[in-house]
Formats: structure tokens, sequence, C-alpha cells
């Protein structure tokens, strides 16, 4: 069912297709408020935080190969058991 358009003779407001362009405008304007407000990092925080991430990653690789290796061997000695009865 289509609904009637009603016309207001209101000037206040503005169709919603006029509307966009303003809407576009503020969208950049609160961008360029808030890139103002951005901090660029020293050059010491970021070798620290680089360090920490390398030394992360390092971690949970040797986490992840020991529980692979784990659960390798016990996957072998289970199928070893169960072929060799």
């Amino acid at each position: 069912m289509a609904k009637a358009m009603t016309v207001s003779g209101s000037a206040e407001e503005t169709p919603k297709w006029k509307a966009g362009p303003e809407h576009f405008i503020d969208f950049l304007k609160d961008v360029r408020n808030e890139t103002k407000k951005l901090v660029t990092p020293s050059r010491a925080e970021v070798q620290t935080t680089t360090f920490v991430v390398i030394v992360t990653v390092f971690m949970f690789a040797a986490y992840f190969w020991l529980v692979d290796n784990v659960i390798g061997r016990a996957i072998e000695a289970v199928l070893k058991h169960l072929t060799t009865h």
C-alpha cells in the first residue's frame, strides 16, 4: 500500500534528498576535528610495542608447536596401538 506524501508548509524542514550534502559536510567537519586529536607515538613507544608484538608472536608459535607435537605424538601412539592388535 502506498502512503500519501504530505507537503509541509514549514520552511525549516528540508527534504531528505537535499539534506544529504549537509550531512556529508558535517561528517567531514567531524572527521577533521577527530583527526586533530590524534597523537603520533614517539620512537621509543613504537620500538617498545614492536618488541612486545614480536616476543608475543614467538611465544604463541612455541606454544602451538608444542601443542601440535603433543597431539600429533598422541594420535600416532593411538594409531600404532590400534594397528598392532
